[in-house]
């Protein structure tokens, strides 16, 4: 791999690992779990506006695409956005990152129950098996200090809500026009669903650190990195790129300790580490990549971070 794609990984990983501590830190000082979603979806829009414009890019135009797009983004982006934010009010940002990776797990049972996940060996069923066994691990229902609480119930919903995201993007917007101006129309729809929450938004009584926090999450964790995992999978093909999705558990859970000080126990490291073996397990093989040329794009596919899963799904067989 080029230095330029090792460094942008590393980016990458760092950028949207560091995405929980972002949101931790705007509630200590003082927003809403509606207010960081709201600011979050339109501080990314307002970014990959720019960057489809620079690219020559137009937002899509028939009503069909809108309408996918209101489905997709509700289950993408705004469902899951607030969720993680209800649930780090009471769920450390490490614990929030490694519940993030049973996404993988999620897409895999709705494959299976919707019958379009046919290739299942004894690897893969493993794989689910030990990813769920890692995320049982690290509630601990039977030990008093457990997390088995509505914030980590809404982070495990929010994991799932991705997960239906994708099977729905993977039918209905695949190859409905260019990746970045789809993408912006999408944050552009979640930013009007969020809008909703606006009433119980309350007042806004934050500081420094609050504002600077969610501007960090909208601009870099949203806009700015899903350019740079667009470019990635461009350049290295998606299986690279998907790399990146086994180093946010680790950076949430690194920055979660250095950071804000948050006790990191032998259970939760060890959950973690079962939950991404069983999420390497659970993928399919991936296909042979084929170099090709920025933005021109291919199919593949790996476990990956949410927004790397919704970049890949928009990219398959189009450009």
């Amino acid at each position: 791999m080029p230095l330029t794609s090792t460094l942008r990984m590393a980016a990458l990983a760092l950028l949207w690992g560091s995405g929980f501590l972002w949101i931790k830190l705007a509630l200590n000082h003082g927003l809403s779990p509606a207010q960081i979603t709201i600011t979050r979806c339109a501080l990314g829009t307002a970014v990959l506006l720019l960057l489809a414009r620079s690219a020559g890019q137009r937002l899509p135009r028939d009503r069909g695409t809108w309408g996918h797009l209101v489905v997709a983004a509700l289950f993408c982006n705004a469902v899951p956005f607030a969720l993680f934010s209800v649930g780090e009010q009471t769920v450390d940002s490490g614990v929030a990152g490694v519940l993030n990776a049973t996404t993988p797990l999620w897409s895999l049972l709705i494959g299976i129950a919707l019958g379009t996940d046919r290739g299942l060996g004894r690897l893969r069923l493993t794989g689910l098996f030990l990813g769920f066994a890692g995320t049982l691990l690290i509630f601990a229902p039977w030990h008093r200090s457990g997390l088995l609480t509505w914030g980590a119930l809404a982070l495990l919903g929010a994991a799932a809500s991705y997960a239906v995201a994708f099977a729905y993007m993977a039918r209905t917007l695949t190859g409905r026009g260019a990746p970045l101006a789809v993408s912006a129309a999408q944050l552009l729809t979640a930013t009007a669903w969020t809008t909703l929450a606006l009433p119980a938004a309350g007042p806004v009584r934050t500081d420094a650190t609050g504002l600077l926090a969610v501007t960090a999450l909208g601009v870099l964790g949203t806009g700015v990195t899903f350019y740079l995992n667009y470019r990635l999978i461009a350049d290295e093909g998606p299986t690279s790129a998907a790399t990146v999705g086994y180093l946010l558990p680790v950076v949430s859970v690194g920055m979660g300790a250095v950071v804000l000080g948050e006790d990191v126990g032998w259970r939760v490291l060890a959950g973690m580490g079962v939950v991404l073996v069983g999420v390497a397990f659970s993928r399919p093989r991936p296909r042979p990549r084929h170099p090709y040329p920025f933005p021109s794009t291919h199919g593949g596919s790996a476990p990956s971070p949410p927004q790397s899963r919704c970049a890949l799904v928009l990219k398959r067989r189009t450009g």
